[in-house]
């Protein structure tokens, strides 16, 4: 074999891994989008406050520390996109407005919040921090933090509400739910990454 055809045969599987990568990590990303949409349909009103709970932000938080912060990022935002699309991805409900409205609604600031989220655990986790359990949980506080701020800081510009009172609607009645749920998350993660034949974590493999 030549000099010219042996380039070209590299390049030909060079150009072959890279596609395999690009189509897996396309098809992650549409998978991640579809279980945040799934885990959005899992919603329960609470009295007296217009946020109901729903298991969204454990898939926010899980996307980023699985896919990475720029695919986490990506994924969350297309959630949204398609939510503002007119697509039913968002939680049911008979209250809160639809599709593009539904991120001006009491609800916004969660909604817009996820991408940064899934951001900031993503990055934490390339880092290494999803390898044992404490930086685990560590990270998906950080992604629940985000996820807060947002939305209390939204609805706290909500007419008739102030910082107080949007704390006492949509943060304490769900805070205590969404620990715990961010504690079982956090011991998962570090045994799928060993049982996924990476121990390391995905740090390695994300760079």
């Amino acid at each position: 074999m030549n000099a010219n055809a042996a380039t070209g045969s590299l390049l030909s599987r060079s150009l072959s891994h890279t596609d395999v990568r690009v189509s897996g990590r396309a098809l992650a990303v549409l998978v991640a989008v579809a279980l945040t949409a799934l885990s959005a349909q899992f919603t329960l009103p609470f009295p007296g406050t217009a946020v109901p709970l729903v298991l969204t932000p454990l898939a926010v938080m899980l996307t980023g520390a699985v896919l990475g912060s720029r695919l986490g990022f990506l994924t969350q935002a297309l959630y949204l996109a398609a939510g503002i699309a007119g697509l039913p991805v968002f939680a049911p409900s008979l209250t809160l407005p639809p599709g593009a409205l539904r991120l001006i609604g009491p609800t916004g600031g969660y909604l817009l919040a996820y991408p940064v989220a899934a951001f900031v655990t993503g990055w934490l986790a390339e880092r290494g921090w999803d390898r044992r359990y404490l930086t685990s949980l560590l990270s998906l506080l950080a992604g629940l933090a985000v996820i807060f701020a947002g939305g209390v800081s939204w609805l706290s510009l909500l007419p008739g509400q102030t910082l107080g009172s949007a704390i006492a609607t949509g943060f304490l009645p769900f805070v205590l739910v969404d620990l715990a749920k961010a504690a079982v998350a956090a011991k998962i993660l570090p045994v799928v990454w060993k049982f996924a034949g990476n121990p390391s974590g995905p740090a390695t493999s994300r760079k």
